[in-house]
């Protein structure tokens, strides 16, 4: 009989979550950027490896904030750590166990993981079996220790292999044909999200959503409408550029990458709107998506 469940993605922030999901997908879904803590909310990717159904969960980094936008996150994760029916604990190789002996201290036993060692491109191989030696200290904690790289292509099948073998027999929770359960104006919410952190600097993206508000499609073209949100008046101007130069460049980037999950021509336009205080008003935030 086939199985299948559910695989929480947990770790810092910046350990490679959500390229480790798009990758295992084989699609781009999640938001990635270079910048720490760009991950907000939960996302699924479904994946079928053999006669198996893996249905990754993405999730923001762990850490520890004041703000209640970053309470709402760290929730998330703490949620999808609950939900799962196993746990890929994402370490890149140049960290210290630091990170992972917090994680032991939440997850207190209670579910079954495996420890993803990352970027293993990024350290010689000299390093890479000294920090497993030091991991292996903590082998009767974990199921398995995967050295990965997505930029090598190191691991994908060994993950894969044995998140599957941790999942109890079932039949598909989702239609085998589907790629994730986020609706489509979700996953082009993140991609303007991930062109904001792109091409704007500083703290406007942390301090910046977005809103769908509409989407026209037919055979040929998507047309997509979409809002801004900023906190001041003088991030509006920065986000909008001379001219209208950055938010051209942010517009693009972002139906360029729509495009390319949706497989037809894209027309988006942006707005930009000033919200003050908005990562602090619980009721925005829940018109924003973010649900607690």
């Amino acid at each position: 009989m086939s199985k299948a469940g559910f695989v929480a993605i947990i770790g810092r922030p910046n350990a490679g979550k959500s390229t480790l999901m798009n990758h295992l997908l084989g699609e781009k879904i999640a938001l990635v950027s270079q910048k720490a803590n760009a991950t907000r909310r939960r996302s699924r990717a479904i994946v079928m490896h053999h006669d198996d159904q893996i249905i990754f969960v993405d999730t923001p980094g762990l850490h520890e904030t004041e703000k209640m936008l970053n309470k709402f996150m760290l929730e998330e994760a703490l949620k999808a750590m609950g939900d799962c029916d196993l746990i890929l604990f994402l370490a890149p190789a140049s960290d210290h166990l630091g990170d992972y002996e917090k994680f032991l201290k939440l997850n207190a036993g209670r579910k079954k993981h495996i420890v993803v060692l990352t970027k293993i491109d990024q350290i010689s191989q000299e390093a890479l079996l000294k920090k497993i030696l030091q991991y292996n200290a903590y082998s009767d904690q974990f199921e398995a220790l995967i050295p990965f790289s997505t930029n090598k292509n190191v691991g994908k099948n060994d993950l894969l292999d044995t998140a599957a073998r941790y999942l109890d027999e079932s039949p598909y929770l989702f239609d085998p044909e589907d790629l994730t359960t986020e609706r489509l104006r979700d996953i082009y919410k993140e991609f303007i999200r991930e062109a904001i952190f792109e091409n704007i600097s500083d703290e406007i993206p942390y301090e910046s959503d977005v809103i769908i508000d509409a989407i026209e499609e037919s055979e040929t073209i998507e047309h997509i409408r979409a809002t801004i949100v900023v906190e001041k008046e003088s991030q509006k101007g920065i986000i909008i550029g001379q001219g209208g130069s950055a938010i051209k460049r942010i517009g693009k980037d972002a139906r360029v990458k729509i495009e390319q999950l949706s497989g037809i021509k894209a027309y988006l336009e942006l707005f930009v709107i000033v919200r003050k205080g908005w990562s602090s008003d619980k009721e925005f935030l829940n018109e924003l998506g973010y649900e607690w």
